[in-house]
């Protein structure tokens, strides 16, 4: 069976050759015996000795009716013999028959006449056991009716991939008759579906004999082609008794509902998600344009593929919004966030950018009614009142804008500006569910950008006031060039109380100064200019800087909860020689040509508004040529950095004693200082002249 067997074709019709065979006739043991006119067995087949018992050699020449026949049914298979032979007519039925063991067994038979060349006639019987019949027949009967009574969709296609059969449930699936299916390739049937994947798991299947469960598809069918439907797939390879390749059976559910109500599920998962990762970076500074940044950021790609963070002008000034009932907005743009170039970024205001909507715009019409505005599908017209400009409409419409939403940023009841999302690659408009997301998050954006902007307002003020507590430009010294900077922290709550001043006294001589009044805020900022104002009349008497640092620390002590550092030098350029006193300050830095820069060892003494404590006044020289560098901590302090460490970084980038002081000032704010300090810092360089 082998040997012959590897010389069939695999397939359909098309091949050449005999066919495989199919395994029924074995499943059924089908015997066949022919018998001669007189009922004597001639011709005995193996599949008969399986059915019967007795061998070729115990059958051949034997009647059939007293080596198989019960004697009760004799007569009976001698009469169904005798109409067979006489009259030509085939018979069908059942008998019991005896089998060589003695037990008796009923066999379905097929009888009928032969007639051969010579005119002679004889007897076939076709034979199978009724149990084998009856359990063939009743599993065919239950998968005929399985396949059509079953309400999943099941079809079966050949080696060649075309249908040769699909049930009642997948005529209704996909809209289309069963005999419209028969002989047709998938792609021949369901052009629309995604042919590729499903021809190409049916190869699997075949080539391989493993199953492939439960395979996601999407899309559409004739039986409803204006709604996406989700099936469950699964492909089995379909097998005969010998194991060859028949085709593969393709069973299909519909799980449209499971499916969205899971898509629903992802999408609120994600949303959840999307609000959650919005708490944790929205907000992480009082920098309002980085606040307004991170909301953009958090909305691109998950929400929107473009989104523009936009606010009202009169907010940034400072002022309550207004808007009128019927005129345009003027707003200016804070973030722009993409994550693919896209010609609509050109369409979008550059931050900082301030421009004027009309009143026809959907920007406009969404912050002056605080509501959302959303146009699922954007057409020709929408592209006119969406952008700024004809230019940037046609920006828009080539960078395949469909889809827009405008939601209003709106906190402690007023009305900031505008969140501005549009899609351009997700191919999905945005939805109601949408608008929820994004109002939710314009909602808690608002309160931080709200926050930001009083922040910065409050920033703003105590930066004018600490300004005007501090000299526009340093006061002429003999003998001296004087080089300052003033930069406040980068929060608004740290603005505050370093100071520096150059006063000239009696005999040409100057007093240099700086101080930093512990604490931030306008309140740190008021009590520095107190104590810079006295600071500036003690100097004018002419006191020793340790006398003096003692009156000012009498001052500062009547001053409730505030204590000061300072650093008061006296320079006499008739002498060239200055002299120092510390009230718990950082060291002052000397640079003299040829030598390395060095911390002067003045005694640290302790802090004004302390009370009680003495101070010492210690005495260099200085050379022309030479420089004094006074600071504030802010310069070398930081939470990750030791002090020391900083100091020494201080020295190293103090290497050019030529370099001009001013430009020494920045290069040393470039080096030390960073955006996000949390110090504001005062430095004052002099440089001793030559007479």
């Amino acid at each position: 069976m082998s040997t012959a067997g590897s010389l069939w074709a695999e397939g359909g019709a098309s091949a050449s050759g005999p066919f495989a065979p199919s395994g029924l006739l074995d499943v059924l043991g089908v015997a066949a015996v022919v018998l001669d006119a007189q009922g004597r067995i001639v011709l005995w087949s193996p599949q008969a000795e399986e059915l019967f018992g007795y061998t070729a050699q115990e059958a051949l020449g034997q009647y059939a009716g007293q080596l198989m026949v019960h004697e009760r049914d004799f007569d009976t298979v001698i009469k169904l013999f005798d109409e067979v032979m006489s009259t030509g007519q085939g018979w069908a039925g059942a008998f019991p028959v005896r089998h060589k063991d003695g037990s008796t067994r009923v066999v379905e038979f097929r009888n009928m006449r032969l007639m051969d060349g010579g005119g002679d006639v004889y007897a076939l019987g076709i034979a199978s056991d009724r149990a084998a019949v009856r359990r063939v027949e009743r599993d065919r009967a239950m998968s005929v009716q399985m396949v059509s009574q079953s309400p999943y969709g099941l079809a079966v296609l050949d080696t060649e991939l075309r249908y040769v059969a699909v049930n009642p449930a997948l005529e209704r699936i996909n809209g289309i008759p069963a005999d419209a299916h028969l002989g047709r390739t998938v792609g021949e049937v369901l052009p629309f579906l995604d042919v590729d994947d499903i021809e190409s798991a049916v190869r699997q299947v075949l080539d391989t004999g493993t199953p492939l469960i439960d395979q996601p598809s999407v899309g559409r069918t004739p039986a409803a082609p204006d709604e996406d439907h989700a099936w469950s797939v699964s492909y089995h390879r379909l097998e005969d008794a010998t194991g060859t390749a028949l085709g593969v059976v393709i069973s299909v559910m519909d799980v449209t509902e499971r499916y969205f109500a899971e898509v629903e599920a992802d999408r609120a998962r994600r949303r959840l998600s999307l609000l959650v990762d919005a708490s944790a970076r929205i907000g992480t500074t009082l920098q309002l344009d980085r606040t307004a940044c991170e909301l953009a950021e958090v909305v691109v790609p998950d929400l929107a593929d473009i989104a523009a963070v936009d606010l009202l002008d009169d907010v940034l000034q400072g002022d309550r919004a207004h808007v009128s009932p019927s005129g345009p907005i003027v707003i200016r743009a804070l973030a722009v966030k993409t994550d693919h170039p896209t010609e609509a970024l050109r369409a979008a205001d550059p931050p900082g950018h301030i421009a004027r909507y009309g009143a026809d715009r959907l920007v406009t019409q969404c912050v002056r009614s605080d509501r959302p505005v959303l146009v699922r599908h954007v057409d020709e017209r929408d592209l006119s009142r969406i952008a700024c400009s004809d230019e940037a409409a046609a920006l828009l419409s080539r960078a395949g804008l469909h889809s827009y939403l405008a939601v209003p940023l709106t906190a402690r009841g007023e009305v900031l500006g505008a969140l501005d999302l549009k899609r351009t690659r997700n191919p999905l408009p945005f939805t109601q569910d949408d608008v929820v997301l994004a109002r939710e998050l314009a909602a808690r954006a608002a309160v931080q950008i709200d926050n930001a902007r009083w922040y910065q307002n409050a920033r703003n003020t105590a930066v004018t006031l600490q300004r005007s507590l501090l000299p526009d430009h340093p006061a002429h010294a003999v003998g001296l060039k004087v080089a300052s900077r003033y930069q406040p922290a980068g929060a608004a709550s740290e603005v505050g109380g370093d100071w520096f001043d150059v006063i000239p006294l009696d005999g040409d001589k100057t007093a240099l100064v700086v101080g930093d009044v512990m604490g931030s805020g306008i309140d740190a900022a008021a009590t520095m200019g107190r104590l810079r104002t006295a600071t500036s009349t003690l100097a004018e008497l002419e006191m020793a800087p340790d006398r003096l640092l003692e009156q000012l620390d009498k001052i500062t002590a009547r001053l409730v909860h505030y204590i000061a550092t300072c650093l008061f030098v006296i320079y006499d350029p008739h002498r060239r020689r200055c002299q120092i006193a510390n009230a718990g300050h950082v060291p002052p830095v000397r640079v003299r040509t040829g030598r390395d820069p060095e911390l002067l060892e003045v005694p640290t003494g302790a802090p004004l508004g302390v009370g009680g404590v003495a101070f010492r006044t210690t005495t260099f020289d200085l050379s022309p040529g030479d420089q004094l560098i006074l600071y504030t901590d802010g310069l070398v302090e930081t939470r990750h950095q030791h002090l020391d460490d900083r100091l020494k970084k201080l020295l190293a980038l103090l290497d050019d004693p030529r370099r001009p002081i001013e430009d020494t000032c920045d290069h040393l704010l470039r080096a030390l200082r960073h955006p996000d300090n949390h110090d504001d810092v005062a430095l004052l360089i002099a440089r001793v002249q030559d007479r």
